[in-house]
């Protein structure tokens, strides 16, 4: 059963964004890795092609398309060829920081940031995570200090993902003292700012070009015409936006599932054993029959979460639901992929290998998998 996701134009999108993979993506796989970081030509190439910020309005120079389909499209394209740490950074820039722009800035900051996220010239991080704090984002310990005309911003943040390229930040910041709700606000944190550090480039298990790196702001001074949105209103703006967020992460465990399965395919129709190709053994049968039902039947609810996304009536709780399933999913794909290829699934060469290195922090990022089961719980015990 194929996906009935895509029209015309979203097959004709695809026609682009493969030719940007076959030419600027596939040929430097190998050397981001090694240099542990995507060169910011790639993301003007891709900015040239017409692939990031597909959002931004015509009036800042982007195409206003809202269709978040599109963006699936590149997805499922940048995971065919095992780039998962392009789709990272990508999904980072145009389903976070991007979403939050165009629903929170004012004409005048859109004017000012936005162009440059519709020609790749703009990279853009988020900071929420810190040291001491994961998915509890109450406990952050990140101020932002009113100070005349401006917002002093002092503390840390970890494991952000463009965190070194990036040329804005959003920082999550508390602005309050009691804690609640309305005690936390968004500043943006723009390149060069004096105390505003990037501490070292993270070494990963995976995603290793993906640049993940540690902030710092020491006396982080930030005119107040940088807040993003109204004082206060932080915390609510990542609950708005969080189900995006993890609608990204789902849709990128579905499709490095479906890529690594053809992987897969592909090996056991060729590799043989005994005089015949390992696809004919009942066990290897079965676990495809197994893998591919699996994934057919997570499309189905990825696609129906898409198609609320896009009427805006995706809610927390299915978000979570396909953000904690296509990533378990994902990773029974990927594990029995690697089983299936023998000992060359243990090899780096062989995509399955770096898939299986960079599918495991699917289920943490975005907050933990027992955290999107505790979303879902608790709806179904207080609603």
């Amino acid at each position: 059963m194929n996906t009935d996701l895509f029209e015309s134009d979203h097959e004709l999108y695809r026609e682009t964004v493969r030719a940007f993979v076959t030419r600027d993506v596939v040929p430097n796989l190998e050397r981001w890795d090694a240099e542990r970081l995507i060169d910011r030509e790639t993301w003007k190439r891709a900015g040239a092609a017409g692939l990031l910020g597909l959002a931004v309005p015509e009036s800042h120079g982007g195409a206003g398309e809202r269709d978040y389909r599109f963006r699936v499209v590149l997805q499922e394209e940048v995971a065919r060829v095992g780039a998962s740490s392009l789709q990272s950074s990508f999904s980072t820039n145009d389903d976070i920081v991007l979403s939050y722009l165009l629903e929170m800035a004012t004409e005048g900051q859109q004017a000012r940031w936005l162009p440059g996220f519709a020609t790749g010239e703009t990279v853009g991080a988020i900071a929420m995570t810190e040291p001491q704090t994961g998915s509890d984002l109450r406990g952050v310990a990140t101020t932002a200090v009113r100070d005349g005309d401006d917002w002093v911003i002092n503390g840390s943040k970890t494991f952000i993902t463009n965190g070194i390229l990036a040329d804005l930040v959003i920082v999550f910041a508390r602005t309050g003292t009691d804690g609640g709700s309305r005690g936390f606000s968004l500043f943006v944190v723009e390149r060069d700012t004096p105390g505003f550090e990037r501490g070292r480039k993270l070494d990963k298990v995976g995603l290793a070009a993906q640049d993940t790196a540690e902030l710092f702001f020491r006396d982080v001074r930030v005119p107040a015409r940088n807040l993003l949105g109204v004082e206060g209103g932080g915390l609510p703006a990542l609950m708005r936006n969080l189900p995006r967020e993890r609608l990204g992460i789902a849709i990128a465990g579905q499709c490095s599932a479906e890529a690594a399965f053809a992987w897969t395919l592909d090996y056991v129709r060729q590799r043989q054993a005994f005089g015949r190709p390992v696809a004919e053994f009942q066990t290897v049968g079965f676990a495809l029959a197994e893998l591919r039902t699996r994934i057919e039947v997570t499309r189905a609810y990825i696609d129906r979460c898409v198609r609320e996304l896009n009427r805006g009536t995706l809610s927390a709780v299915d978000a979570a639901k396909a953000k904690w399933w296509a990533t378990e999913m994902q990773w029974k794909v990927v594990d029995t992929g690697v089983q299936l290829h023998g000992g060359y699934g243990y090899m780096t060469e062989y995509p399955i290998a770096r898939a299986f290195l960079d599918a495991r922090v699917q289920r943490i990022y975005g907050g933990t998998n027992e955290i999107m089961k505790e979303i879902i719980s608790r709806d179904l015990v207080w609603s």
